[in-house]
């Protein structure tokens, strides 16, 4: 399946996407900001990670602009509730472009349009101005903040913001 939104492509991941997968999941800023990311980050994880042996689901696509590897997006569906949950993340090179409120708002419209969502939400860590930002720009609403929601690699706990979308407010 592809989705697209003029030199923007959301594609499924493919084997040779494996080493730009491996080369963004070392930036520093990736490993910061999502706890789950394996430390060191080896080339096995990226294969896992293609192979969808971590569990995201059918709707895990690479973000591909002008045919390079810009980044990840995907929503997890819960269909007994008519929801779901979204995460990305974005290669260093292609950060501060649009890139990935571009392929957050292609997402979400598939999810509402096609998935029949009726909510989806975002949970962001509190200092990740970029990633609420995109968001934000894409029509997601902040609700709370969840109190010592997340455990980070380093063994602190951290506070995360939830944001929601509802159909009809996707900007």
């Amino acid at each position: 399946m592809e989705l697209h939104d003029g030199s923007l492509t959301l594609r499924s991941w493919r084997e040779e996407d494996i080493p730009a997968i491996h080369a963004a999941c070392q930036d520093a800023e990736i490993q910061h900001r999502i706890p789950l990311i394996p430390r060191p980050y080896e080339l096995e994880h990226a294969r896992a990670f293609v192979a969808d042996e971590i569990g995201q689901g059918p709707y895990q696509f690479a973000i591909e602009e002008h045919g390079r590897l810009a980044g990840s997006i995907a929503v997890r569906v819960d269909e007994e509730s008519a929801s779901g949950d979204v995460g990305y993340w974005c290669a260093p090179e292609a950060r501060g472009r649009g890139v990935v409120t571009r392929a957050l708002r292609r997402l979400c419209r598939f999810a509402f349009d096609e998935l029949h969502l009726q909510r989806i939400e975002l949970i962001a860590d509190p200092d990740n101005t970029a990633s609420l930002r995109v968001a934000e720009k894409a029509g997601f609403r902040r609700e709370a903040v969840l109190r010592s929601h997340m455990l980070h690699p380093d063994g602190r706990r951290r506070d995360t913001v939830l944001l929601s979308l509802l159909p009809g407010e996707l900007t």
